[in-house]
């Protein structure tokens, strides 16, 4: 046997040996697992969590983070505590029942996500205009939460059934969210668009929509509590 040949022999037993080693090494703690697993019952939970959890660590591990669901959940939950927050404040200060008051709320915040408007904003209008009463009705024939002047407003109205629906709050919030979205944007400011909206567009001073924003601002502020709180 020549020397190369000599010297290509060892090299080969010597990685055979470490292999072998290595080997050795991995079974005798496969062993050792196994034996701990069955001898005592808290190792074996704590395995089998941590076997479970993988996925889990793979997933949150940097680099394989999907924060859009995470994100969706968080930002649902807080406003599941606002529209919570805003019916309890409603329902003692107009002295409402809560139940009732949790539809408008939601009511609200549904029209105000689909128009783009502030449901705040939305709650506001309600409470100057009927105190949340859902079956308001003015002497010049508004009707319902955010006393809708039907006549006015009837094309609006035929994809819900016509005037009678008015005194549906959903449909009230509903339309009533959609005409001020078009004062919004017709004027570009909140102030003029919520004197048109009460009707008040030539009276001096905005008293109207002082009041709206005012109640929006106390509305605002119990809810800003809130969120410091959580």
């Amino acid at each position: 046997m020549g020397t190369t040949e000599k010297a290509f022999g060892l090299r080969s037993l010597s990685a055979a040996l470490r292999l072998w080693s290595a080997a050795r090494a991995l079974l005798a703690l496969v062993g050792l697992g196994v034996l701990l697993a069955l001898a005592l019952p808290a190792p074996r939970e704590y395995l089998a969590r941590q076997w479970t959890a993988l996925p889990e660590v793979w997933d949150a591990a940097p680099g394989n983070v999907s924060r859009g669901p995470i994100q969706a959940v968080s930002f649902e939950a807080a406003q599941v505590r606002e529209q919570r927050a805003a019916v309890e404040f409603i329902a003692r200060r107009y002295r409402v029942a809560q139940d009732a008051v949790a539809g408008f709320v939601a009511a609200a915040y549904r029209a105000g996500a689909h128009y783009k408007v502030d449901p705040l904003l939305v709650l506001a209008v309600m409470a100057i205009e009927s105190r949340y009463n859902p079956v308001a009705e003015s002497s010049l024939g508004a009707r319902g939460l955010m006393q809708i002047m039907a006549r006015f407003h009837l094309e609006k109205l035929m994809d819900h059934g016509g005037e009678a629906a008015l005194l549906d709050p959903e449909v009230n919030i509903q339309v009533g969210t959609q005409i001020l979205r078009e004062y919004l944007r017709q004027f570009g400011e909140t102030e003029t668009a919520l004197q048109m909206y009460g009707g008040a567009f030539d009276e001096p001073g905005s008293q109207y929509a002082l009041k709206v924003l005012a109640e929006r601002a106390r509305l605002e502020q119990h809810l800003a509590r809130v969120r410091r709180q959580a």
